[in-house]
């Protein structure tokens, strides 16, 4: 099951870059919030894959499932029940608030993944494309 594969880990280290740019240096009320949103579940299923040999549909529903469970933790207010509200790592990694489309963007970087594995592995049966 366990099994280290080099082109999620590196897709996941420039996720992880990129995401953290965007978290840093991007103030704007589309790219920041919602791009972010889109690109978490991009980078969770890299950085799952990079370890792990699961299938394409449960690693992406996997992921998605967590990403909802952390929104209802928003909606929970899980920040402030730990104590974390001067903690900005917590409310970068957990968020502040809950957002209905918040979700939606989780759920469309789920289908970004599908819709790429799913090129990719017919790109490997009809030998066209690269095959990454």
């Amino acid at each position: 099951m366990i099994h280290f594969q080099k082109k999620y880990f590196f897709a996941a280290i420039l996720l992880f870059l990129l995401l953290t740019i965007i978290a840093a240096f991007v103030k704007d009320s589309i790219i920041r919030p919602y791009g972010g949103d889109l690109l978490v579940v991009v980078f969770l299923y890299c950085l799952l894959k990079s370890f792990f040999r699961i299938p394409v549909k449960s690693a992406i529903f996997g992921v998605l499932l967590f990403a909802i469970a952390v929104e209802a933790l928003q909606y929970l207010r899980i920040v402030k029940l730990l104590g974390l509200e001067e903690n900005n790592i917590a409310i970068i990694i957990l968020g502040s608030y809950f957002e209905w489309l918040d979700i939606v963007f989780y759920s469309l970087g789920a289908t970004l993944v599908y819709v790429v594995e799913m090129g990719r592995a017919g790109n490997a049966i009809t030998g066209e494309g690269s095959g990454l």
